[in-house]
């Protein structure tokens, strides 16, 4: 497709509000895209897919072009010719380079990913960097998977079962969905195929008590909800009010009733559900490391001393909130993140504190090398019996 100088212009002004002014790049390009209502579905995707692949290639794009990163939109129009040129002879890549500037990492990540991964650590670098593909999850409160397929296909969605998760369906593109009466009457959620598979690890049964003390926008409760037949009861809280309520529109659109949420103020807001909880799900805040090819910025934005501070916060909360577990009950503790400082290290620091009073079942890590699936560690514990 040929390079029109008003879509150059508006993958600059992405690149200009992403990494001038810090704003995330899906929000921005969101913006672009409605501000120019004139743009044709061409127009809209040239914007989108080269904004995302300038930004994800962003290191290794100013060393090709033999300059510093620079704000000033001259600089950045020089980045897009170099960056068009490289994509015309055929996105090669000068040899004998480092492997943070070939896979475009901020330098103080990868040098902390290879301590912290090692020989493990290109391949994982190459595979988030690899376009996310759109994953769904079938509402099975509502249908079962092969249903589902056959109703997305009859709206036109080109899609197929995946063999990631028991409830997974892939999409061939990324169309909309919203607009959908298949979404309106929550047949399905838009989940990644690996985020599907920590709820599972719960053994979640109909009548249990679930706590999800880090629900977010409540997809993994939503998702208990439908695995426990909409019968017991649920616990969603999160420190993020909007978060809340968009679980509470979820949850009705999918058909769950049994999820209450509940603000978080202060760590004593879950503490006071002291062994509340037959399973507890702690799917914590982290550096969102495992889901880089879905917030490519994030690359960028992810500084060393907000992880530091993620790493406290993941281990305030796997310290106390466990105490809102029953005697004899599950809890899992997940991140999308690949560092073991966030993970394994994360587990050991705990079994050290709490050794005597819980089980540590397994440990894993779910790959992004797999196309339906981001970067996941899961742990599970079991509790003792009083």
């Amino acid at each position: 497709m040929k390079a029109y100088p008003n879509l150059i212009e508006g993958v600059i002004e992405v690149l200009v509000q992403t990494f001038g002014k810090h704003i995330y790049a899906d929000k921005v390009i969101q913006h672009i895209l409605k501000e120019n209502k004139k743009w044709g579905s061409r127009d809209r995707k040239f914007v989108a897919n080269h904004s995302y692949e300038i930004i994800r290639n962003w290191r290794l794009l100013w060393h090709i072009l033999g300059e510093d990163p620079s704000m000033k939109r001259k600089h950045l129009m020089e980045l897009f010719d170099a960056y068009w040129n490289w994509l015309e002879t055929g996105s090669e890549i000068p040899e004998g380079l480092p492997l943070g500037v070939v896979e475009s990492y901020a330098a103080w990540f990868d040098e902390r990913a290879s301590n912290e991964l090692g020989d493990h650590w290109p391949a994982l670098a190459h595979a988030l960097n690899q376009p996310a593909s759109v994953v769904l999850r079938n509402n099975v409160l509502r249908q079962d998977r092969k249903s589902l397929v056959e109703i997305l296909t009859k709206e036109g969605i080109d899609c197929e079962v995946s063999d990631v998760a028991d409830e997974s369906v892939v999409l061939a593109k990324r169309p909309k969905l919203m607009h959908l009466k298949s979404y309106q009457k929550g047949r399905f959620e838009i989940q990644d195929g690996g985020s599907q598979l920590i709820v599972q690890h719960l053994d979640l049964q109909p009548g249990e008590r679930f706590f999800d003390a880090c629900c977010g926008a409540g997809g993994k409760a939503i998702q208990a909800a439908s695995i426990m037949g909409n019968l017991g009861e649920i616990l969603a809280m999160d420190t993020n009010d909007k978060a809340l309520s968009e679980c509470r529109r979820r949850a009705k659109r999918n058909g769950v009733d049994i999820i209450t949420t509940e603000s978080i103020k202060r760590p004593a807001s879950v503490l006071v559900h002291q062994e509340w909880a037959d399973k507890l799900l702690l799917d914590v805040p982290c550096s969102g490391s495992g889901v880089i090819r879905r917030d490519v910025d994030s690359k960028w934005k992810l500084q060393p001393e907000h992880l530091d501070k993620t790493i406290q916060t993941q281990k305030d909360i796997l310290h106390k909130y466990h105490s809102t577990l029953k005697p004899g009950g599950t809890m899992v503790y997940a991140t999308c993140s690949i560092l073991r400082s966030e993970n394994e290290d994360q587990v050991v620091s705990f079994m050290e504190a709490f050794g005597e009073d819980f089980t540590l079942v397994d440990e894993f890590r779910l790959s992004p090398e797999h196309p339906h699936s981001d970067g996941y560690f899961i742990a599970i514990f079991q509790k003792h019996d009083d």
